[in-house]
C-alpha cells in the first residue's frame, strides 16, 4: 500500500509539475534591416514574471517575418520576405537548447511571402504580393521538398492603389484540419480549400469563398476552441467580422470596429488572438493608432468592445499571449522593441509591466515548451 501511495503521489506531483510549466523559449521572427536584426532569435521566457533572457540567435537568414513551430518542437519554419527572389527556409530546432540549425530553403513560388502553417507532412506558405498559395512537402528529417503545389488567385477589388491584384495573406488550418482558409486582402475575399493532405500534387482543392466588404482588405482570422466560430481582422477598415463557421462555410453574424468612435487617423488592423479561456479577444492596429482593442466573447460568439489600450511603441504589427495566459506581448516593427503587457484574467483589461525586449523589428512569436 505504501508503494502505492508513493506512486500515486509522484504521479500527481509529475502531471502538477508540468500543468505549472513555467520556462518556455519564445522564438522571434523579425526583419534583418541592417544594424536592426541578423535574424531569428530564442529567449528564455519565465511565465510567473515575464522575465526574458535571450538565449540564441539564427544569423544570416533574409526577413525571416514570419516563422512557425512544428507541433513536436523539432523543427522551425521562416519564410524569406525578398520579393521575387522570395524562399522558405527549414531549420532544425532544439528545444532544450533553445537553438535552430540550417537544413535547406526552396523558393516560395510567389514574391513576399507573409505567413505560413505547417504539419507533420506539409508547409504551406502565403505569397503576398504574388497572390499565390505554395505548398511544399516535409521530408523525414525535416527539409522541404520542392513546391507540390502552386495556387494562383486571379482579381482585384474597389481600392486599385492597394488592391490592383490579388494579395494572400494568410493561410490556416480549421480546428478540425480539414480545410485551409486563405484571406485575400487584394480581392476582398476569404477561400475554403479542403486539404488532402497526403495528396502528392493537388492537396489543396477549392471548396468554397465568402466576399468580404469591398475595400475591407481581409488579413488575419482565428477560430474558437470549439471551432464554431471564426473572428476575421480587416486590414484597410479596421473592423473585425464574427462568423458561424460549420464543415468549411462562413457565416456572418456581427461587425465591430477596433477603433474609438473620435478616431481621426490612419488604420492598419495587423494581428488578432483569442484567450485559450475563449472569453475575450483583443485585435491590434497599426498606422497612427498604435492600438490593442480588447473585446469580451459571449456565449453566442459576438463580441462587446472593452475599449482600447496604448501599445506604448510604433507598428504593433504582431502580439501573442504567453501560455499562462497571465502576459500579452507586442512587437513594434517600427521602434525596435516588445512591451509585455500584465493580462486580467477576469476584466481581460492590459496593464504595462515596465518589461520590454529590446530587438530590430520584431513581426512574429511562438511560445515553445522546453
Amino acid at each position: 500500500m505504501r508503494k502505492l501511495f508513493c506512486l500515486l503521489t509522484a504521479t500527481v506531483s509529475f502531471f502538477s509539475a508540468k500543468a505549472q510549466q513555467a520556462d518556455y523559449h519564445l522564438v522571434i521572427g523579425t526583419y534583418t534591416a541592417p544594424g536592426k536584426s541578423e535574424g531569428i532569435y530564442v529567449y528564455d521566457f519565465n511565465t510567473p514574471d515575464a522575465a526574458a533572457k535571450f538565449k540564441s540567435v539564427e544569423k544570416n537568414v533574409i526577413n525571416p517575418s514570419f516563422l512557425t513551430v512544428t507541433p513536436d518542437r523539432k523543427f522551425v519554419y521562416a519564410v524569406n520576405e525578398d520579393g521575387e527572389k522570395s524562399m522558405v527556409s527549414a531549420f532544425s530546432f532544439d528545444a532544450v537548447a533553445g537553438k535552430l540549425g540550417f537544413l535547406n530553403k526552396q523558393p516560395s513560388k510567389g514574391a513576399d511571402p507573409c505567413y505560413l502553417i505547417a504539419d507533420d507532412k506539409n508547409v504551406l506558405i502565403a505569397n503576398y504580393s504574388g497572390g499565390t498559395i505554395g505548398v511544399f512537402g516535409r521530408t523525414a528529417d525535416g527539409s522541404l521538398t520542392p513546391a507540390k503545389q502552386v495556387v494562383k488567385h486571379i482579381g482585384s477589388s474597389v481600392n486599385k492603389g492597394r488592391q490592383s491584384s490579388a494579395h494572400v495573406h494568410m493561410v490556416r488550418f480549421t480546428p478540425d484540419h480539414r480545410y485551409v482558409i486563405a484571406n485575400d486582402l487584394g480581392k476582398d475575399k476569404v477561400y475554403t480549400y479542403a486539404y488532402a493532405k497526403g495528396s502528392a500534387h493537388n492537396v489543396l482543392v477549392l471548396k468554397d469563398s465568402i466576399a468580404i466588404k469591398p475595400g475591407s482588405g481581409p488579413r488575419h482570422i482565428t477560430f474558437s476552441s470549439n471551432g464554431k466560430f471564426a473572428y476575421l481582422i480587416q486590414e484597410m477598415i479596421a473592423q473585425v467580422t464574427v462568423f458561424s463557421y460549420a464543415d468549411g462555410v462562413f457565416k456572418k453574424i456581427q461587425e465591430v470596429s477596433i477603433v474609438a468612435k473620435d478616431f481621426k487617423g490612419e488604420n492598419g488592423g495587423s494581428d488578432i488572438q483569442l484567450t485559450a479561456d475563449g472569453k475575450f479577444l483583443y485585435a491590434s492596429n497599426r498606422g497612427t493608432a498604435n492600438t490593442i482593442t480588447t473585446f469580451a466573447v459571449e456565449s453566442n460568439g459576438q463580441l462587446t468592445n472593452k475599449g482600447q489600450t496604448s501599445t506604448l511603441g510604433n507598428g504593433p504589427r504582431a502580439f501573442v499571449i504567453d501560455p499562462s495566459g497571465n502576459w500579452l506581448l507586442v512587437g513594434h516593427q517600427y521602434t525596435n522593441n516588445v512591451v509585455i503587457f500584465k493580462r486580467d484574467k477576469v476584466t481581460g483589461a492590459l496593464k504595462d509591466s515596465g518589461k520590454r525586449i529590446d530587438i530590430g523589428a520584431p513581426v512574429c512569436f511562438e511560445f515553445v515548451a522546453k
